[in-house]
């Protein structure tokens, strides 16, 4: 096999087959030193079909998360595989899952069946996109906290606090297992928590930019979710420096049959270009934590997430 480390309009390791017939015949241990030092690849040639993406994943992930968002093909239930969403609009930046506290530590997208056009997948370094910020919004951006707040459901309340209407006791004392804090306002409870603007990733201590809130403005057109951590609206003029910085250096995965990709999702940033209509485009997506991940301090103690496949509730 050939492998080429990122250069300048291609930030992830490419890793391409020369008589290999699956992505198992790629050392783990040479996967994991890779992605460590880079955070992103691509395996090309090998042949990836569910049943080897499963099979690779396995060696690396002891659990995964179900990515509850609407229009996703479930390909196997019983590993948590599914599609990319479907539709045909394109997706800002965002790290997987980033809305909830369970961001899941790795991605996996493989290629079973290629666009006809378009519908490629865009990538972006987080950490190289807090480095070409300027100056003065970077100083800004340090130590601040981004704050998720939604509407409980009673699915929510159940799943967490063991009842669908809680005492006000019991919403200000969740157990230590909850990733949320919760609210009453009149007759609404809130769940929220909170997370860094900017968060230093599993493997390197440089500072990186990942969270929702490229995807939840610029596609969403929410303002206020989520907010800075005194309650306010991150400026416009904020994100649109951030956006700018993002779009310059985002590449495309232009996808080939049996391609696999594989994201450090506390690192890097992934998107993709609008979908030709009616397009057989299928891209597979298994989202894990991985079995060594360090220890992230912004999870509770021992989360359910880590332990096996997990389900959240529905919303």
């Amino acid at each position: 096999m050939q492998v080429t480390l990122p250069v300048v309009g291609r930030p992830w390791v490419q890793i391409e087959a020369d008589g290999e017939t699956s992505p198992l015949e790629v050392p783990a241990d040479v996967v994991m030193t890779l992605l460590k030092a880079h955070g992103a690849l691509l395996l090309r040639g090998f042949g990836t079909n569910l049943a080897r993406m499963n099979d690779f994943t396995g060696q690396f992930c002891s659990g995964s998360v179900f990515n509850e968002s609407p229009d996703r093909q479930l390909l196997d239930a019983a590993n948590n595989i599914q599609s990319v969403n479907g539709g045909t609009a394109a997706f800002p930046l965002h790290p997987e899952l980033s809305r909830e506290p369970w961001k899941p530590d790795v991605c996996f997208f493989a290629c079973l069946v290629p666009p006809r056009a378009l519908g490629s997948t865009t990538v972006c370094d987080g950490v190289e996109l807090v480095r070409q910020l300027p100056a003065e919004l970077r100083a800004a951006l340090t130590g601040r906290r981004l704050r998720y707040v939604q509407v409980a459901a009673p699915e929510m309340l159940e799943y967490w606090l063991g009842t669908p209407e809680p005492s006000d006791a019991q919403l200000a004392a969740p157990p230590t297992h909850c990733p949320y804090g919760f609210v009453r306002i009149g007759g609404v409870i809130g769940r929220w928590f909170t997370r860094p603007v900017l968060h230093t990733p599993m493997f390197t201590d440089a500072p990186a930019f990942g969270n929702f809130l490229l995807f939840s403005r610029y596609y969403n057109n929410q303002t206020g979710f989520p907010c800075l951590d005194d309650g306010t609206v991150v400026p416009d003029a904020w994100l649109d420096v951030i956006k700018a910085v993002g779009d310059a250096l985002k590449a495309a995965v232009v996808w080939q049959a049996g391609d696999l990709l594989m994201l450090d999702n506390s690192r890097f940033m992934h998107g993709r270009t609008a979908v030709v209509e009616d397009d057989v485009r299928l891209i597979a997506s298994f989202f894990g934590y991985l079995k060594d991940a360090p220890v992230n301090p912004e999870e509770p103690e021992a989360p359910l997430w880590r332990k096996s496949n997990f389900r959240p509730p529905r919303r």
